[in-house]
């Protein structure tokens, strides 16, 4: 073969080749006869199967030449399947039916590249295919067809049985419809037409797609999905252990149906594109198990930008212990929140794990001797024996007029999703001052930095000093990966800077994730809750009625035993938890 027909072989590959490119690939090479080629695209044509399949069938080359051969001529490397063991989440990464159809099985996935076993490594269109599906660039090694098969039947037949206990996990992917192909069809209007809009919705690769986002999102342990228009580009994002990474590119012609899909099932209006707009969606995985997905979306210059927050209750820890607390801090706050009256607060920035700390506290206080009502929004997770609201704005119902409504149901424990106003923090200090234990959240940096914002709101002195019992600040820190984990040399200088004493300097030893599959690379796997528990005692309370600062409160809760933020990373990073690097990201220098 000459050198400029293997190059012509190979731009015709890249540009997407040709339905029979091994056919005529093995024609022009002397491998097989014009009429071999004939029978076997006619035996393919009849089975269904692909071309290699029927190639190995028909015997008319034996498979190992036919490896060596398609491994030299697009230099690729060659596998022989039975000498790996492939893991579970990577088969899981590629759904049966696409598997079997293209006749490729994943090896391995590495940073932001799947690798992938193929009979035939011109079948750009199993490249394209895999892509679009996982959002990972696919590396190829050929191996041959009964290899391929006999692993399909192996991995995948391992898998039916936690298929089938996660019931309907890739529900809408299991037809013979080629994803690639049907996008491809798809077209971008520039009228929007809500008629069309929703005609394309339907669309079965559309659909597909939509579902599979949701269902990858989940199984990867994402917190949030932002589908993002911009001008040029249409992406797909999750935020994992609370750092966003790009999953996918989808069509740009692709945009203004997903868009629409997603928001018929939100139950939201596709014709109406100006305004913001809140919705939910629901999706049963199995018998057991629902997820549910806070829809939001937002206009922008270039499309609706939409970001779903996913609600998953099988992820929601409510046991105290293992939240992230010390066990002197955890004492304080079991003390605080058992108090028959009084305020306690939990601060800290969104996507902090706020909520995921009150609902253990009330999974605590929940007693059938005790009322319990909350005020949400929205509701994220349903607690069996408390009564929760869902505020609505739009009718009136805020979360100043759900107090007052609360202090009519003769309640014992009451739950206000967010102190926003002076009218709320009134009502919720009031309800606190006349034998009721009232628990909220507030957007502040630390803990004593919350009592300046009441005071910022308007609220007396006296009634912050009267009302409450406790202010908790957190954040989350990324865990290090258990699987990859392993101990880091650094600078003593750089441990000092960092806030550790020189007792504490003696005994650390740092640690970070090298990386690995399980992790994806990133070195984390998980996050860890720190805490900042400011017990509202008489030195507390004598500060604030003397107008002290947040910084000279902050000192004042220290030297009465406060545990700064910093204070618990660092003991975080002592244990091995968690890095310096997550430490500097999530909290500031005392």
């Amino acid at each position: 073969m000459s050198d400029q027909q293997d190059g012509n072989d190979k731009a015709n590959v890249r540009s997407g080749g040709t339905k029979n490119n091994l056919g005529s690939l093995l024609v022009n090479s002397d491998l097989i006869s014009e009429q071999q080629l004939e029978d076997v695209r006619a035996a393919s044509e009849d089975s269904g199967k692909n071309f290699a399949g029927e190639l190995a069938r028909l015997g008319y080359v034996e498979e190992t030449h036919l490896v060596e051969f398609l491994s030299e001529h697009y230099g690729v490397p060659s596998l022989d399947l039975e000498e790996v063991q492939v893991e579970e989440e990577v088969i899981n990464m590629i759904p049966r039916d696409v598997a079997e159809r293209h006749s490729v099985i994943p090896i391995q996935q590495e940073g932001s590249t799947i690798v992938v076993a193929m009979s035939d490594p011109s079948n750009i269109y199993a490249m394209d295919d895999i892509k679009f599906l996982t959002g990972f660039n696919v590396e190829v090694v050929v191996s041959s067809e009964t290899n391929i098969q006999s692993a399909l039947d192996t991995y995948y037949e391992e898998l039916s049985s936690s298929a089938d206990e996660g019931g309907g996990m890739m529900m809408g992917f299991g037809d013979d419809m080629d994803v690639m192909e049907e996008v491809r069809m798809l077209t971008e209007e520039d009228n929007f037409d809500a008629g069309q809009a929703t005609e394309e919705a339907g669309e079965a690769p559309v659909i597909r797609l939509c579902n599979l986002v949701l269902v990858d999102a989940i199984k990867r342990g994402a917190s949030d999905i932002h589908i993002e228009p911009y001008e040029y580009e249409f992406r797909i994002r999750y935020r994992i252990d609370g750092v966003l990474s790009e999953i996918m590119r989808p069509p740009m012609r692709m945009r203004q149906a997903i868009t629409s899909r997603l928001k018929i099932m939100s139950k939201l209006d596709i014709a109406e594109r100006r305004l913001p707009q809140d919705g939910r969606i629901k999706l049963v995985l199995g018998e057991n198990k629902e997820v549910d997905f806070r829809v939001s979306v937002l206009p922008t210059l270039y499309g609706e930008k939409m970001v779903l927050r996913i609600l998953d209750k099988s992820n929601l820890q409510l046991d105290m212990t293992k939240l992230g607390f010390e066990d002197a801090q955890l004492e304080l706050f079991l003390h605080d929140i058992h108090q028959p009256f009084g305020m306690v607060l939990v601060t800290g920035p969104t996507g902090s794990g706020k909520t995921t700390t009150l609902y253990s506290s009330l999974q605590s206080l929940n007693k059938p001797s005790e009322n319990v009502s909350t005020a949400e929004d929205p509701v994220e997770f349903n607690l069996a024996g408390i009564n929760q609201c869902q505020m609505n704005d739009t009718i009136g119902l805020n979360f100043s007029a759900a107090l007052r409504s609360f202090l009519r149901q003769d309640p014992d424990i009451i739950m206000v999703g967010e102190i926003r106003d002076f009218e709320t923090a009134e009502i919720a200090i009031k309800a606190a001052l006349t034998g009721h234990l009232v628990l909220s959240t507030l957007h502040t940096n630390d803990a004593p930095g919350t009592i300046n914002r009441l005071l910022n709101m308007g609220v007396e002195p006296f009634l912050v000093t009267s009302s409450l019992n406790c202010i908790v600040a957190q954040r989350l820190a990324r865990r290090i990966c258990s699987e990859c984990k392993e101990e880091l040399e650094v600078d003593k200088e750089a441990l000092v800077d960092l806030g550790l004493t020189e007792e504490q300097l003696k005994i650390a030893t740092m640690h970070h994730g090298a990386g690995c599959k399980r992790c994806n690379k990133t070195g984390y796997k998980g996050r860890v809750a720190l805490y900042e528990v400011m017990h509202v005692g008489d030195e507390i309370k004598e500060g604030v009625l003397q107008g002290y600062s947040a910084m000279e409160l902050k000192d004042t809760a220290i030297k009465a035993g406060m545990q700064t933020l910093r204070m618990s990373g660092i003991k975080k990073l002592l244990e091995g938890t968690t890095t310096i690097a997550e430490i500097i990201r999530t909290t500031r220098a005392d």
